[in-house]
């Protein structure tokens, strides 16, 4: 009898954690295994088996060093319903990214969350001036007009998708044949070491590889959720990115081997509690949204 109050007993610690580890999934995102085995004092091998039952019952997605929502690792999000998700990373991310623009250069910014945190930051930059911008973004625009006339702010034309704010194909990828930037400062939702920088819909994806080939350096602005995640459509390869941006969070065995690959990384710092409440512009302002 005490054996098998002992099995029920485990049995439903296991779901109890199960269900606590879900609603984490939902709320943040992104899971890693090392933050689950201190949070519920299991091992990480039992996390991996816990994490393992929920993708076989299609509540969550394992990716490298954690788990991603089941249906956030399958489809696309938008705008609006991931804009606080990771916001202080983001922002970090931003302000890191901002400091690699000079005054003068002419610039591609894309589209997303993590973009708009850029653009953002880079508007907040009242040293800068002579900036040109291009980017698909409505967002972005938006975002950018705050610092006319200091910046130029070109908007690419194309066709409109709703859940990001983007233009795309058709007409979209027309003007970067003709031009030639200094950077383009990308977002994404997966950077792996042997997928490449990733997307989750395709015709952003098409937009985004233009947007490279028409650039000196290619900056990759990804926070330390989409480390070591594959998706849907590749943008383009490790050799392809110049500088990776990203959070203190990131694992870093997963940025040793993109080193490796020959990409600079900057790892970005969050201000502590008394920068925050003095740097303008830290905390992600989304335009409205």
């Amino acid at each position: 009898m005490d054996r098998l109050r002992g099995l029920q007993d485990t049995h439903l610690l296991l779901e109890v954690r199960l269900v606590l580890i879900q609603q984490l999934l939902e709320q943040r995102g992104f899971v890693r295994v090392r933050d689950l085995a201190e949070r519920f004092g299991v091992s990480t091998v039992t996390v991996r088996t816990d994490l393992q039952l929920l993708e076989e019952r299609q509540l969550a997605f394992r990716v490298h060093g954690g788990a991603m929502p089941f249906n956030g690792a399958r489809g696309e999000r938008t705008f609006e319903e991931v804009a606080e998700r990771q916001a202080a990373e983001k922002a970090a991310i931003a302000s890191a990214a901002a400091a690699l623009v000079a005054n003068g250069e002419t610039i591609v910014v894309d589209v997303g969350t993590t973009a708009a945190a850029f653009a953002q930051a880079i508007v907040d930059r009242s040293d800068l001036q002579d900036l040109t911008v291009l980017t698909n973004g409505l967002k972005i625009a938006l975002l950018l007009e705050a610092a006319h006339p200091r910046f130029t702010i070109v908007v690419t034309g194309g066709t409109l998708r709703p859940k990001q704010h983007s233009l795309v194909e058709p007409l979209a990828t027309d003007m970067f044949r003709s031009l030639r930037v200094d950077s383009v400062f990308l977002g994404c939702n997966g950077v792996s070491t042997d997928g490449g920088v990733t997307n989750v819909n395709l015709p952003e994806a098409i937009v985004k590889r233009s947007m490279i080939a028409s650039a000196a350096r290619c900056v990759v602005l990804a926070d330390s959720t989409k480390l070591g995640v594959r998706t849907l459509a590749p943008i383009c390869d490790l050799d392809q990115v110049d500088v990776l941006v990203t959070d203190a969070g990131a694992d870093a065995d997963v940025l040793d081997v993109i080193k490796e690959r020959g990409v600079d990384v900057v790892i970005a710092e969050q201000p502590t509690i008394r920068d925050r409440r003095t740097e303008r512009g830290y905390a992600y302002r989304s335009s409205g949204s």
